[in-house]
């Protein structure tokens, strides 16, 4: 199922994020994104002049390194393209998040180092948005071919993250039957 058909319209504005989780050598994990925005038209800009229809306005990088435990281990942003001179003065700032561990707390923590003036908004809407989880869905396939599978009798750490995951849904009740909470009777294994 698609989104249904719009009424006639034009494309105005683009954003594109990539993410991307890698396992280093070294038994860290590397964790990338870059967004880029463009517009459809050309248009006057202080700083750069005229920004061309297709060129990026934003072109912003962040890496966060994580150990095992979720704790940033190193961190780096840069600024390919911003609209401003100024913008990728910023990214020194997001070696701040050295030492926060990716969990409970971790928004509260981005917007008190970076939030406001203290950073960029865009790079830390990747902080806040697409990074966390890329950094679950790289690290925890990893974690369990390293040290196997989660203990059965633990309750799995994804249980309750989401409408699927909800420890009542019909995806509980098939993957962990014994975790289920619901009202149907969950199926033996």
């Amino acid at each position: 199922m698609t989104l249904s058909r719009p009424v006639a319209r034009k494309q105005i504005h683009t954003r594109e994020i990539t993410c991307k989780g890698y396992e280093r050598e070294d038994g860290q994990w590397d964790i990338e994104a870059e967004m880029t925005d463009t517009k459809t038209y050309s248009f006057e800009n202080t700083d750069r002049g005229i920004i061309a229809s297709g060129e990026p306005i934003h072109q912003m990088q962040v890496r966060l390194t994580v150990n095992e435990n979720l704790e940033v281990t190193d961190a780096e942003a840069v600024t390919i393209q911003g609209p401003f001179n100024i913008c990728g003065n910023i990214t020194d700032s997001y070696k701040q998040l050295i030492g926060l561990k990716v969990g409970p707390g971790w928004k509260k923590s981005i917007f008190s180092r970076l939030g406001q003036t203290k950073g960029c908004t865009h790079l830390s809407d990747l902080l806040l948005g697409s990074m966390p989880v890329i950094v679950f869905q790289t690290i925890r396939a990893a974690r369990d071919n390293r040290h196997g599978k989660n203990d059965p009798a633990k309750k799995p750490a994804i249980m309750d993250t989401c409408h699927a995951m909800a420890s009542d849904s019909v995806v509980t009740k098939k993957l962990w039957p014994d975790f289920f909470t619901g009202t149907e009777t969950a199926p033996k294994p």
